[in-house]
């Protein structure tokens, strides 16, 4: 009704002594419905102000701790062709096992025995180093003998010249002394014949005076000679000792230059030795690769080159491996903004693919089927995807992390923050402001420290 006029027909006319009018008017149902609305309103104002845990939820996959945990391919250092595998797609395999055998393809190394013809080339070298260092030291030898005799046979010829030398000054005293005998010659001859002349003195005397003048200029003339000869001696010798020098420098310079030859050919002939050995030992190296190893105790997850007679080059990719012993963590990736709300040790809680969980991100307690995790590792550069890396370890404190759980599985993170008042949450949450940002006790502390 508009309710219009003036005249109230519910004061002039009673409704409830109609049948229609007590059972609309008289029910109490409404009642309770209004008590049930105010009930949930005061259970709702009370959960607004309850605690909530502020969070950044992120998509991650389950890897390893340790780079050397991870999932791993085997490639083969040289090109090949596989000749026989040993081993079976999941099989267990240990460090050092055989997994399959290759051949050379590179026709340089078809020889069987090519290690042991490179062996037999080293011995050959060597003992051709031996046979010019004997060369050498025969040579050295000679050297030494030749410059001992060049110092005897220069001793000799220098005596020699000391006694050439002591000649001429005994032959020069003798010359001197016949010129004396000659000077006196002379004047008793002149003064016999001017007595002679005068008749003083007999021609016999005379005649005497001048056999012994003539006796004494012989024996002057003979003197002289022998002093000559005596200087030709001094000369003899100096020639000599020149001789000697220039022969036996001659000598010992000859032996030394093949001295160095040899030396040279020994220096020579141990370089190729050491290249030899180089070869051998890549030659031998190459050999052990023949056969491709587990690197470390694992299982055999696929043959990426399978089937016989295959040929591939060198860092090909033949196996992957997946090792045995691994400590498991997770991979996750947070947006730049929330980047600065990540520390390391913060707590994270992990819901695994595979494993049910009734999450309440907020209230981690309550929350059934996730995991503790521990915040190890945040990465300094971003990622293709737009995010940052963030590496989660299990929480030690906590519960461990289902046995089951393979390498590469789906994970969804919950990094827990501060905690704030449910309606706080939703007013931030309905205005799309990030979570408040904070940092962990032990990093203030630090802080502090550094300031100080």
């Amino acid at each position: 009704m508009l309710n219009i006029s003036h005249n109230k027909l519910n004061k002039k006319v009673d409704l409830n002594q109609y049948k229609s009018s007590k059972n609309i008017m008289n029910k109490g149902y409404y009642k309770y419905f209004n008590r049930f609305l105010l009930t949930a309103a005061v259970i709702l104002l009370i959960v607004l102000f309850l605690p909530w845990t502020q969070n950044i939820t992120g998509q991650g996959l389950v890897t390893t701790l340790k780079p050397n945990q991870r999932p791993q391919t085997i490639q083969s250092q040289i090109p090949g062709r596989i000749e026989e595998w040993f081993v079976q797609e999941g099989a267990f395999v240990k460090k050092g096992d055989t997994i399959l055998r290759i051949s050379e393809v590179k026709s340089d190394y078809f020889d069987d025995k090519l290690v042991e013809r490179t062996n037999q080339q080293i011995v050959a070298k060597s003992q051709s180093v031996e046979a010019y260092s004997g060369k050498v030291g025969a040579l050295n030898r000679q050297i030494s003998a030749l410059k001992n005799e060049q110092r005897l046979k220069l001793e000799q010829t220098q005596n020699k010249l000391l006694q050439a030398n002591l000649k001429v000054k005994s032959d020069s005293i003798d010359l001197e002394a016949a010129k004396t005998n000659l000077k006196i010659a002379e004047t008793q001859f002149n003064r016999i014949q001017t007595l002679q002349n005068e008749g003083l003195k007999a021609v016999k005397d005379v005649e005497e005076k001048r056999l012994k003048l003539q006796e004494t200029q012989a024996k002057f003339i003979s003197q002289e000679n022998k002093y000559l000869m005596s200087q030709n001696e001094v000369i003899n010798a100096k020639i000599e000792l020149s001789r000697i020098e220039a022969t036996f420098g001659d000598k010992i310079s000859k032996a030394q230059s093949d001295m160095f030859t040899a030396q040279s050919s020994q220096f020579d002939t141990e370089a190729q030795v050491t290249k030899l050995e180089n070869t051998y030992t890549n030659y031998k190296r190459r050999n052990s690769l023949l056969y491709v190893t587990a690197p470390q105790s694992g299982y055999i997850n696929r043959a990426i080159t399978g089937g016989l007679g295959i040929t591939f080059k060198e860092g090909q990719e033949l196996v992957s491996i997946m090792p045995a012993q691994i400590d498991l963590a997770v991979e996750t990736f947070v947006r730049p903004i929330d980047l600065p709300l990540i520390h390391k040790g913060e707590k994270v809680r992990i819901q695994f693919d595979g494993w049910p969980a009734i999450v309440f991100s907020g209230w981690p307690n309550v929350s059934y089927g996730t995991y503790g995790a521990e915040v190890v590792a945040i990465e300094r550069y971003i990622s293709a995807n737009g995010k940052y890396r963030v590496l989660l370890a299990p929480d030690t404190n906590d519960h461990e992390w289902p046995e089951a759980i393979r390498v590469g599985s789906g994970a969804r993170t919950i990094a827990l923050l501060e905690d704030v008042p449910i309606w706080f949450e939703l007013w931030r949450q309905i205005n799309s402001f990030p979570p408040n940002y904070y940092e962990p006790e032990i990093n203030k502390t630090a802080s502090k420290k550094d300031k100080k």
